[in-house]
């Protein structure tokens, strides 16, 4: 089923034919996650516990272990992710205080492995 097409941060797109752009398949899934991963607990009145909040980690000192745990704990809660074979989640500090996550794991409806690589802060 597809859904409105939305990047975290960024705003809604157009298709090529005017209506708002849709995603579904391992797009919506990618989106998803991403999306449940920088929400921070509590910005969603409806869902308190929705998100994991990784931007609290941005301009400390990087724990991989914590990081990698927070994203582990959230991670499954969405359907677009295999629980088999388990995700490797990759967790670095940059020199600026940015967190760079990389997450591969297995699309459970289409069976593909994805990467989901992204940057935390500045």
């Amino acid at each position: 089923m597809a859904d409105i097409s939305h990047s975290f941060g960024g705003d809604l797109t157009t298709a090529p034919n005017g209506d708002l752009a849709t995603a579904s398949g391992t797009l919506l899934g990618q989106q998803r996650v991403l999306r449940r991963l920088l929400t921070n607990p509590g910005d969603y009145i409806w869902h308190p516990t929705y998100g994991a909040g990784l931007a609290q980690f941005v301009g400390k000192p990087v724990n991989r272990l914590q990081i990698t745990a927070v994203i582990r704990s959230q991670i499954f809660k969405e359907a677009a992710v295999a629980r088999q074979p388990e995700p490797v989640i990759t967790v670095a500090g940059q020199d600026d205080g940015s967190v760079f996550v990389e997450i591969r794991y297995v699309d459970a409806p289409s069976g593909q492995t994805q990467i989901l690589a992204f940057t935390v802060g500045a």
